[in-house]
């Protein structure tokens, strides 16, 4: 691991030298030999250091930054959910103008909704709406 911490900083001295990706990959690899980071990876990285990145850390590289999951589009997503529970994902996705794998994420993994039939429902209800299913499960027997 602190080799791959070595190449990150030689990738990063090598851009700042204005050494182009192809001249970064030929010093990476005449230095670490067959332990040399792979083309991919050294892209990965020199990229973001020609776009003025100055970190070396690996968690922000890891992955592409979301843009379709911040805070305003998962309002949007919650206010339009909760105005109408049977609107379909696609629906929402073209309401609010984002994917609908993105819609779909946010619905479960942020504000922890699941399917349940055609209508969106909290993953875990609450004591109050446990109740209120009671008493309506109750009444329907009577």
């Amino acid at each position: 691991m602190t080799e791959r911490l070595e190449e990150r900083y030689c990738i990063k001295f090598c851009q700042k030298l204005g050494d182009t990706q192809v001249e970064t990959i030929r010093n990476i690899q005449q230095a670490f030999g067959d332990d040399a980071m792979s083309i991919t990876r050294i892209k990965e990285w020199y990229n973001p250091f020609k776009d003025g990145s100055t970190s070396l850390d690996i968690e922000s590289f890891h992955g592409r930054h979301s843009t379709s999951r911040n805070d305003n589009v998962i309002n949007q997503v919650r206010t339009v959910v909760m105005q109408d529970r049977r609107i379909t994902v696609r629906e929402m996705a073209d309401e609010v103008g984002v994917s609908i794998g993105s819609v779909h994420t946010i619905l479960t993994a942020d504000l922890c909704l699941r399917r349940v039939s055609t209508k969106f429902v909290p993953k875990l209800p609450t004591m109050e709406q446990k109740q209120v299913r009671l008493e309506i499960a109750q009444d329907m027997q009577d």
